[in-house]
């Protein structure tokens, strides 16, 4: 076996949290995301670990149809990397990213073209494929991104795939604090100036105020947009585990209505960070489209409510009627 290392990237797992460390959400709009310098520096951590060259970055990501977009170009032409593109579905979920990655984990052992893979994922499903490559011979790391009161010291990797992979390392603070950076903040009143393109023209006559629809730059903040909502529930311990009678929280945040409380600020909270970073069109093309959310929406719903209450509970019918209600019910007040 090539005594080399190959990194396995799940982009939507490092997006959601690269996105959510810099700007409190996983919505994409949200932040910037400086992919050279992020997959540059997930290679020269693997070195510095291993001592040992890398065959390739394999990106795993999904679009519309497995077309690449310009976005998955750019990425296709960084030196080293090789972008496998999964399709979404009509719901906007991912089909086909995992199969694709499982696939290339236990070719690249079978060939016996590494010996050492890094795996920068948190999906249980992935855990037979690991296991598969271990038993060619290959080493698995899980390369994650760290959280002190994780069980696991990592974010959102489930307990049977850690405890499945050789050992677990992280990404360095400095390195996802270069890559992920906040876009830039409307002004305190672009919400609602937004909100108010929206309504019809008597409705806007009731609120003279405001100057102008036209929202305006503000400087760069050093702040999230959006608080972190794992900050909301300190109290509550998230727990991961492909057994889900034992999954999500433990101690006082287990009542159902806690969780329900925790989902409708999250879809508030969501409305308020989309209202802040969207355009006239956007408002219209939403409002035309009630009660269905865009993709982007949805998965962001769901992917900032996994944050806190864990994948397994995000998949209750209840959270996620929660979440979207709250989402149009801020909507409903705001607009």
């Amino acid at each position: 076996m090539m005594n080399q290392t190959a990194i396995f990237i799940d982009a939507g797992f490092l997006l959601s949290l690269g996105g959510h460390r810099a700007a409190g959400t996983t919505l994409r709009s949200a932040f910037t995301t400086h992919y050279e310098a992020l997959v540059r520096g997930i290679v020269q951590t693997v070195k510095k670990n291993t001592g040992l060259n890398n065959l390739r970055v394999y990106w795993y990501d999904a679009s519309k149809d497995g077309l690449f977009t310009e976005q998955h170009k750019r990425i296709g032409l960084i030196p080293g990397v090789k972008v496998r593109l999964g399709r979404i579905s009509y719901n906007g979920e991912q089909k086909g990213v995992d199969l694709r990655l499982a696939l290339d984990l236990v070719g690249v052992a079978r060939n016996r073209s590494a010996s050492i893979a890094y795996l920068v994922s948190g999906d249980d499903d992935l855990a037979e494929a690991v296991e598969e490559a271990q038993d060619l011979g290959m080493k698995v790391v899980l390369l994650g991104v760290a959280k002190l009161d994780s069980r696991l010291g990592v974010a959102s990797v489930a307990e049977h795939l850690a405890l499945t992979a050789d050992y677990i390392e992280t990404i360095p603070d400095h390195l996802l604090d270069g890559a992920f950076t906040q876009v830039l903040e409307w002004d305190k009143n672009h919400s609602e100036k937004t909100s108010l393109i929206a309504k019809s023209p008597a409705e806007r006559a009731t609120k003279p105020n405001l100057e102008s629809t036209v929202p305006t730059p503000a400087v760069m903040s050093n702040k999230p947009a959006i608080k972190s909502f794992a900050e909301a529930v300190p109290e509550a311990e998230v727990v991961y585990s492909s057994d889900r009678e034992k999954s999500g929280y433990q101690g006082p945040a287990a009542y159902e209505q806690k969780e329900l409380s925790v989902a409708e600020e999250i879809g508030a909270k969501v409305a308020e960070s989309w209202l802040a970073f969207t355009t006239q069109s956007e408002v219209f093309d939403l409002l035309a489209d009630k009660p269905q959310l865009p993709p982007e929406i949805d998965r962001t719903l769901l992917k900032d409510c996994a944050q806190v209450l864990g994948e397994w509970k995000t998949d209750q019918q209840t959270i996620r009627r929660t979440l979207r209600g709250a989402f149009w019910e801020y909507l409903d007040r705001i607009v």
